[in-house]
């Protein structure tokens, strides 16, 4: 609750509602989190922050996994950006509207050096979390 930000209901509430759920319960029926799943809390919140309602978020979970079959995580594997009322998803070099699926053009590399600027200002302040998390694929990165 402390990392993330948010409030032990709200925590409870996303749960729940399969917003993003505990990798692991205890005996208790506590949850446990582990950094992806921090990783995955903290994007939500971003997008959240940024206006995107909790309903585009699941939707736009639910088109991921249904446009991207091997993402099982989209909110701790790829790119999210709100732009708006749009959730963008970024992979393997593309823009995309999370939803529909349809490609965005527009300048990758700039917004790329951009993204890479804040990520590089964000690791030099301590409390934050890194922008940027690495999965075995080595493909995966995580920035909202």
């Amino acid at each position: 609750m402390q990392i993330v930000e948010i409030s032990r209901r709200q925590l409870q509430y996303w749960a729940q509602t399969d917003l993003v759920r505990p990798s692991a319960k205890t005996p208790g029926g506590h949850g446990r989190y582990t950094f992806e799943d921090l990783v995955a809390l903290k994007t939500a919140k971003r997008l959240i922050d940024a206006g995107v309602s909790v309903q585009r978020i699941r939707n736009s979970i639910r088109a991921l996994r249904n446009l991207l079959p091997t993402v099982r995580r989209p909110l701790a594997e790829l790119i999210l950006v709100a732009t708006g009322d749009v959730v963008l998803a970024f992979k393997d070099g593309a823009a995309f509207d999370a939803i529909s699926g349809q490609q965005w053009v527009f300048e990758v590399a700039r917004f790329r050096r951009e993204v890479e600027d804040w990520r590089r200002s964000s690791l030099a302040k301590p409390a934050l979390l890194p922008a940027r998390v690495t999965h075995r694929e080595g493909t995966a990165a995580r920035m909202a």
